[in-house]
């Protein structure tokens, strides 16, 4: 009789303890990647790579379920809370390079509150789609991935052919595009140049990005004190956030799937759709779907392709890997905790208030160089130098910043056609 009601109880004591375990590793997730969020600069590769470095003893501490559900729930919450800088500070990382600047600027009207809560809900929206469409992804995709290696290049090359031809000023933004494409291609075949103190080889895209979207931006940004801070809702209709989210959502989805490309390059090809100059919310939306739609994606072409898009996935693949669907349960569960903590975040919004925006400008700059420092050493100092002035180029020619998205989309096309300088 006890062996049958052991026999009975074991399936459901079995799952009680997998739902523990992703329980736990829900909760570490969410608290790490609100960390890494709130730190501008700071990709949650570096904390993927911190944690791998103590895998051994944190997989006999949490276990590898949890400790996967960890570092997948870390990058989850990393795509919502990241907005929180990016919107007040104007500082990008590789994801955000371009969604900083409309976000920012509704920050400058004293509107950020509103952009964080948009940010957030373009990603909760994401969420709900990119999960199904991921399904399907490992479903019936694998049979179809030679043709998507092969054609990256050719599709990057038309759509910023297209950006550049209907620009107000197409040489100026080919000469953009072009410099900065070659400022990337240089970063990233000399990274080992770099101290890669916890970041890896990939911690020269902070300089360049923060350089060509940051520091350039702050540099002519306005110097008065900031606007009062107020919310008055989200002024955005249903049909656009639906459209935009499922836009986004489909843009994170194509770029997390196809090799060499990033969420980067899912925010340049939305700019020549959407404009972040023409409907700030709407691009809001769209990016923020992008980025985290980008992430559940990223760990379908783990399972299915065993690729590793980011950091987290490689970080992933060195670990005994539990069940997609249990990670993916881990990652729904971090992205529902990640939208209350990112609006309750942008409550703060309003101790802003008044604040110098000279001196607060002042302060990031060197923050922000100060942690090029530690991150990349002198290499990355001089990239950061370069990419700041290159960054004053838009403004100063009246053209579009997306342009230096050349930077990232340059590199990704050497990469397509098999060219080895990076």
């Amino acid at each position: 009789m006890r062996i049958c009601i052991s026999v009975d109880l074991c399936p459901f004591s079995r799952t009680f303890w997998i739902m523990i375990e992703i329980v736990i590793g829900t909760l570490l997730g969410v608290l790490l990647g609100t960390i890494s969020g709130l730190i501008p600069g700071v990709h949650v590769n570096t904390l993927a790579g911190t944690l791998l470095g103590a895998q051994v003893l944190l997989l006999d501490v949490l276990g590898p379920l949890a400790l996967a559900g960890t570092l997948f729930a870390a990058l989850i919450t990393h795509t919502f809370v990241e907005s929180v800088p990016s919107t007040f500070l104007g500082i990008p990382d590789a994801d955000t390079s371009l969604s900083v600047l409309p976000a920012h600027a509704l920050c400058l009207e004293g509107n950020g509150e509103e952009a964080v809560r948009t940010a957030a809900l373009g990603s909760a929206c994401a969420m709900v789609i990119a999960v199904p469409l991921s399904v399907l992804c490992f479903l019936f995709l694998p049979a179809l991935q030679p043709f998507f290696d092969w054609g990256i290049g050719i599709l990057i090359i038309a759509v910023i052919g297209y950006m550049i031809v209907m620009s107000e000023s197409p040489g100026w933004a080919l000469a953009i595009f072009s410099v900065s494409g070659l400022l990337g291609a240089f970063t990233l075949h000399y990274a080992f140049l770099g101290w890669h103190t916890i970041g890896g080889e990939t911690a020269v895209l902070m300089p360049l990005l923060t350089g060509l979207f940051g520091i350039s931006v702050l540099l002519v940004a306005a110097q008065g004190a900031l606007p009062a801070q107020h919310f008055l809702g989200l002024r955005v209709d249903a049909k656009t956030i639906a459209k935009s989210s499922a836009l986004g959502t489909l843009a994170g989805i194509a770029v997390g799937w196809l090799p060499g490309l990033s969420t980067a390059t899912a925010n340049g090809a939305l700019a020549s759709i959407i404009g972040y100059e023409k409907d700030r919310r709407a691009y809001i939306l769209a990016t923020s779907a992008a980025n985290t739609a980008n992430a559940f994606i990223g760990l379908a072409a783990l399972f299915a392709l065993s690729r590793m898009r980011n950091g987290v996935m490689v970080a992933l693949a060195e670990l005994p890997l539990p069940s997609m669907s249990e990670l993916a349960v881990a990652g729904v569960l971090a992205a529902c905790l990640a939208y209350i903590v990112t609006v309750g975040l942008s409550r703060s919004a309003g101790r802003l208030n008044g604040i110098n925006g000279r001196l607060l400008n002042r302060a990031v700059i060197l923050f922000v160089v100060g942690l090029c420092i530690v991150l990349t050493g002198p290499f990355g100092l001089v990239v950061l130098i370069l990419a700041t002035i290159l960054g004053l180029v838009p403004h100063l020619a009246n053209v579009s910043r997306v342009y230096c998205m050349g930077a990232i989309m340059v590199p990704v096309i050497l990469y397509s056609f098999g060219i080895a300088w990076v």
